[in-house]
């Protein structure tokens, strides 16, 4: 009777684990197919990237981005009338939201490193970027020496606020950090005196300044103190989504859908206010489309 009771708790945890691993298995593919939609995450001020235009619609070279991989999934899947669903996300907010469920891309100026894809996954790198600051040209802020006990903000849920804590206890500085909501929040608290300098990605404060009420009052400083590859956000562990939204990226690498969307968005003038960022591609950021990597590591883009 015992090894009875014991041969049937071993099959029901057999089933159990089999019934887990079927549920593990669904991909966010099966999921589009069955209700005819994905779901877009997507920022509200991260200027060129993904942000609201004067008619509160999300637009940018993320959200193109995206938009592309959409138009292949229509064809990937036999799914003309594919709809897309779109829902603000936030730097604290956009990778919690991917891993349920209830978003399936994050388009926006999200950084991929090693300690988010333990969370999620990236697509192939469509952007480098490097931690700098925005201080008011008066301030006459040069480097991190120049904070000793002043006050200064960056992003909640940044990679650049993990930084700037750590340089901060590292380097006995005795700054007061604020985590700001967005970037936008994080920009007036400096234009309004509250706090020295925002640290952000250096295109993101470039956006922010060219945007601003009087640009020629601000600077962004010369040295860059981390490199910063941007990724669409993917589910992680979900090979055949992954491996679908990847090919998309990599075809618009391939066929110069990406270098359009680049000079679109930071060469030429752009919404709201049509200021133009002039802010020309990389060499990094050529390679990496030369050569497609989804690598959170920073050695990898400095080369």
């Amino acid at each position: 009777m015992k090894n009875r009771v014991l041969i049937l708790t071993a099959a029901a945890a057999l089933i159990g684990l089999s019934g887990l691993s079927t549920v593990h298995a669904e991909s966010r593919l099966d999921k589009i197919k069955s209700t005819g939609e994905i779901t877009l995450g997507y920022r509200e001020s991260s200027i060129p990237f993904s942000y609201l235009d004067d008619k509160q619609k999300p637009i940018g070279y993320s959200m193109d981005i995206c938009h592309g991989i959409v138009e292949a999934l229509r064809k990937d899947l036999n799914l003309p009338n594919l709809r897309i669903k779109e829902v603000p996300v936030t730097s604290s907010t956009r990778i919690p939201l991917v891993a349920n469920g209830t978003v399936d891309l994050a388009c926006g100026s999200a950084t991929n490193n090693a300690e988010r894809q333990k969370q999620v996954s990236f697509a192939p790198t469509t952007f480098v970027t490097a931690t700098r600051f925005a201080s008011l040209k008066a301030s006459n802020l040069k480097d991190l020496s120049d904070f000793k006990g002043k006050t200064v903000v960056s992003t909640a849920g940044t990679s650049n606020l993990r930084w700037l804590t750590e340089a901060n206890a590292t380097q006995n500085l005795g700054m007061r950090i604020i985590p700001a909501k967005d970037h936008s929040e994080a920009f007036l608290t400096v234009a309004s005196g509250r706090a020295a300098a925002f640290f952000m990605d250096d295109i993101l404060l470039a956006g922010l300044v060219a945007n601003s009420r009087d640009p020629g009052e601000w600077t962004i400083s010369q040295k860059a103190y981390t490199i910063e590859p941007y990724g669409v956000i993917e589910p992680k562990g979900d090979e055949p989504f992954k491996t679908a939204v990847d090919n998309a990226v990599k075809a618009m690498m391939k066929d110069g859908t990406v270098d359009k969307l680049y000079a679109r968005w930071f060469t030429q003038p752009i919404p709201p206010k049509n200021v133009n960022l002039n802010w020309p591609m990389t060499e990094e950021l050529k390679r990496v489309i030369a050569n497609p990597t989804d690598s959170p590591d920073p050695a990898a883009y400095a080369r």
